[in-house]
């Protein structure tokens, strides 16, 4: 499989997001020079003989053996965070890099692990070895502005529990540059723990999203729409919906009515159309008589009723249409709102 930047940052910006110029090693080593290797060790200070030095504790460097590189070897890249998408998910980092994300119930750990499987199937990830709780893929391979060349890993990724949370856990055990495996470096490991633990947030966000979407396109397909008043006491079109859910509608049912629109404001809810009847397959298709109503230019009026929308009209000289139209057009509206 191959993950390519321009795909993980689509996917909510799980790769590398870099704004430097120059090539992959510019990007990970300190911009001066590192002529600071060059410096001489400092020597024992020679005391003279019959001196007796005085020494403050203040500059003393303490002793100690320091484990990592120097000079081109230090990686100033920031460290990966994994991105907080899925609603109540603690991060839990182990020292060699590896990456848990804890829920708290274990109908929620279902639905991300689920989500894990999803992914794996969806970016065509090998699947080296597979059990219930235990996913092995095969090798996946990263482009990334910032290496000089192609990295592969492959994971372990698991779910279980622990002191009553459940968590999933991901972790690189395999690092290849190119096609010479090695042994990985600490930051690498973690670094590219942390982008495989944001793909599966990633998807989880955009499942999570969809689902949302789909629920509210259902809703907002059963808008009743019935005749009543408004505060002022007029006959309008009331439709149970807030007024955000109808307005988001309109473009969509009001040229199915006829009404070609021209110009509209949500602040003054305010929607203004050219009407032309429809054709006669557009009446048998909805079962409503048609209505009457002359071509010409028409004012859609919203009113925000807290959870209903009132909807009146006007002609093009201001003056609101008949009651009598108002309660032939309802039956259409509600015919349209549910297609």
């Amino acid at each position: 499989m191959k993950l390519s930047s321009q795909l993980v940052l689509s996917s909510l910006a799980v790769f590398v997001l870099t704004a430097c110029s120059g090539g992959a090693n510019q990007r990970r080593q300190a911009k001066d020079d590192f002529e600071y290797l060059n410096t001489p060790p400092l020597e024992e200070w020679s005391v003279p003989a019959g001196a007796v030095p005085q020494f403050y504790p203040n500059y003393r460097i303490p002793q100690g053996e320091y484990a990592g590189g120097i000079g081109k070897e230090v990686d100033i890249r920031p460290p990966q965070q994994v991105l907080e998408l899925i609603p109540g998910a603690r991060l839990d980092r182990s020292n060699d890099g590896e990456v848990t994300l804890w829920l708290l119930r274990k109908d929620e750990l279902d639905k991300v692990w689920q989500t894990v499987q999803d992914m794996v199937a969806e970016n065509k990830i090998p699947v080296e070895n597979q059990t219930d709780n235990r996913i092995e893929t095969g090798w996946v391979t990263w482009n990334s502005p910032d290496e000089d060349m192609e990295i592969g890993s492959r994971y372990e990724i698991t779910r279980g529990e622990m002191n009553g949370r459940h968590g999933f856990k991901v972790s690189l055990i395999d690092w290849r540059e190119g096609n010479q495996v090695k042994e990985v470096t600490r930051t690498n490991r973690e670094r590219y723990n942390v982008f495989m633990t944001n793909l599966v947030t990633a998807r989880y966000d955009q499942h999570v999203r969809e689902e949302a979407q789909r629920k509210a396109q259902e809703l907002v397909k059963h808008i009743p729409i019935t005749m009543g008043k408004d505060r002022s006491g007029l006959p309008v079109i009331i439709a149970r919906a807030q007024y955000n859910v109808v307005w988001n509608r309109l473009p969509d049912i009001m040229p199915k009515m006829g009404f070609t629109i021209e110009e509209r404001s949500q602040s003054q809810g305010t929607v203004t159309a050219k009407y032309a009847s429809p054709d006669d397959e557009f009446w048998n298709d909805i079962g409503v008589k048609p209505v009457d109503l002359a071509a010409g230019k028409y004012t859609f009026l919203l009113g925000d009723l807290g959870n209903r929308t009132s909807i009146n009209i006007t002609d093009s000289s201001g003056k609101p249409v008949e009651e009598e139209f108002l309660k032939s057009l309802a039956p259409v509206l509600a015919a349209v709102v549910k297609d």
